[in-house]
C-alpha cells in the first residue's frame, strides 16, 4: 500500500466537530500553548516561586507578563471558541478572566495556609508552593475553574489534566471548592466535575468524589450535566482510599471519614465513619 493511500485513508477520520464543519484539526490550541499560559500565570501570581520560560529568557516582569498572558489567552479562546454554536466575546471573556486573578490568588494564599497549619510536615509557606503536589494541583484547577465559569470549552480541561498528569491528582476544573483547601500527599484523588466542596476541607491520597451512576437516554448514552458528584460540608477530613459516590450523597459540616470507607448515603453533622473489617 502507498504511503500516499494510507495518509488519505488516515485524513479522512479526522474529526469534523467545528459548528460549520471545519476539521478540528486546524482549529484546536496546541497543548505546549495551554501548558504555557499555566506557567506564565503561576509565574505572574507567585513570581519567584513560578518561573516561566518567558521570564527566564526575555526578561518579562510584572505589567509585561500580564500582558503577555492577555494576549495568549485571548488567542487560545478565539481557537477554542469555534468550537460552541455561541461563541464567546474572547476579549471580553479574557478581560473577565484577567479581573479574577487577585480573588484567586486570594483562594491560593488561603490554601496554601491551610497546608502549612494542617501538616506537621510542612516547615515553611515557601516549602508549601514549591514542594507540595497537592497545591500544585489546586493551583491549576483554580485557575482552569475561573475559565469552566466562563463557558469556554477545552482549555480548563486540558489546564487540570496537565495537572493530573503532574501530580496524579484529578480535580475536573467543573468542581466548585471552597476555602483552605487541603490536599496531602495527593496520588490517586479524584474530584468529579458537578462535586461541590466546602471551606475547610481535608483530602488525604486515593480519595474519590465519584459518580455513582449514570442516567442513560433514550440511545442508552449517559446524559450529560446532571448533578453527579457528592456534596462534602465545611472542615469535613476524608482520609487515605475513601470513596464517595452521588450526587445525592451529602457529608455534612464537621465529619471525619476514615481511611477505605466506601460511602453512597448522605452522612448527618458531625459523625465520624469508619472502614470495620469483616468478621471472620
Amino acid at each position: 500500500m502507498k504511503l500516499e493511500k494510507i495518509w488519505a485513508e488516515l485524513d479522512a477520520q479526522g474529526l469534523k466537530n467545528a459548528p460549520d464543519g471545519e476539521d478540528c484539526r486546524n482549529l484546536l490550541p496546541n497543548r505546549k500553548e495551554v501548558v504555557d499560559l499555566i506557567k506564565d500565570l503561576q509565574s505572574l501570581l507567585f513570581p519567584g516561586y513560578f518561573k516561566s520560560r518567558s521570564v527566564t529568557q526575555e526578561g518579562l516582569q510584572g505589567l509585561s507578563l500580564l500582558r503577555k498572558v492577555e494576549n495568549e489567552l485571548k488567542t487560545l479562546v478565539e481557537k477554542v471558541a469555534r468550537h460552541r454554536s455561541e461563541t464567546p466575546d474572547a476579549a471580553a471573556v479574557t478581560e473577565a478572566f484577567l479581573a479574577g486573578l487577585p480573588h484567586i490568588k486570594g483562594l491560593l494564599l488561603k490554601d496554601i495556609e491551610a497546608l502549612y497549619q494542617g501538616d506537621p510536615a510542612a516547615k515553611s509557606r515557601e516549602e508549601v508552593l514549591l514542594c507540595y503536589p497537592g497545591f500544585y494541583a489546586i493551583s491549576i484547577y483554580r485557575l482552569a475553574h475561573e475559565l469552566y465559569t466562563l463557558k469556554i470549552p477545552l482549555l480548563p480541561r486540558i489546564m487540570t489534566e496537565y495537572a493530573h498528569e503532574k501530580t496524579g491528582v484529578d480535580i475536573h476544573a467543573g468542581a466548585t471548592i471552597g476555602e483552605y483547601f487541603f490536599i496531602d500527599h495527593g496520588t490517586g484523588i479524584v474530584v468529579g466535575e458537578t462535586c461541590v466542596i466546602g471551606d475547610h476541607v481535608k483530602l488525604y491520597q486515593g480519595v474519590t468524589l465519584g459518580a455513582k451512576s449514570f442516567e442513560l437516554d433514550e440511545k442508552g448514552n449517559p446524559i450529560k450535566d446532571l448533578k453527579r458528584h457528592p456534596n462534602i460540608g465545611n472542615h469535613v477530613i476524608i482520609y487515605a482510599n475513601a470513596t464517595i459516590l452521588g450526587g445525592n450523597t451529602t457529608v455534612g459540616d464537621g465529619c471525619v471519614i476514615g481511611a477505605s470507607v466506601w460511602l453512597t448515603r448522605s452522612v448527618e453533622a458531625g459523625k465520624t465513619l469508619y472502614y470495620t473489617p469483616p468478621q471472620n
